[in-house]
């Protein structure tokens, strides 16, 4: 991240996804466990840009690189969200904003699938990561 005086940088808080999005994606996650991952497989096939549901079937897959896989496509959406509300990779990020919770959560799936297929340098660069985006970082906040 660019080396900005902290007092330089501001938060940056994504919207809230679509409400037709987030009921479609609580309704999956309500469902039959044997049908979950089919039902938020759908709920991402209709918004593909939804990070949570990417977040959401990410661990749902079945091999790691399955759940690496779905963890960063959910990484990317977050990105280019991000850089639609104007984050130019130096500002804040941060848990206390629920709507940035998605994101945050995916770069935790992302990293613990990182360290499933060995992947060093990336759970080393998502850790940082973390703490660029949010100094006060827990990693409590994803259960």
């Amino acid at each position: 991240m660019a080396d900005l005086p902290m007092a330089d940088r501001h938060d940056t808080v994504l919207p809230l996804a679509e409400e037709d999005a987030r009921q479609a994606l609580a309704h999956a996650l309500a469902a039959d466990p044997e049908g979950r991952k089919s039902a938020i497989s759908a709920v991402v096939a209709d918004h593909p840009d939804f990070i949570d549901g990417w977040t959401q079937l990410a661990p749902f897959g079945h091999e790691p690189i399955e759940r690496y896989a779905y963890a960063r496509v959910g990484y990317h959406r977050g990105l280019d969200a991000l850089r639609a509300v104007g984050w130019g990779g130096s500002n804040y990020v941060r848990w206390e904003h629920p709507s940035n919770r998605p994101f945050l959560t995916c770069l935790v799936r992302l990293r613990a699938a990182a360290v499933e297929i060995g992947e060093v340098a990336e759970v080393q660069r998502l850790t940082q990561l973390l703490f660029d985006l949010d100094p006060d970082w827990d990693d409590d906040n994803v259960t």
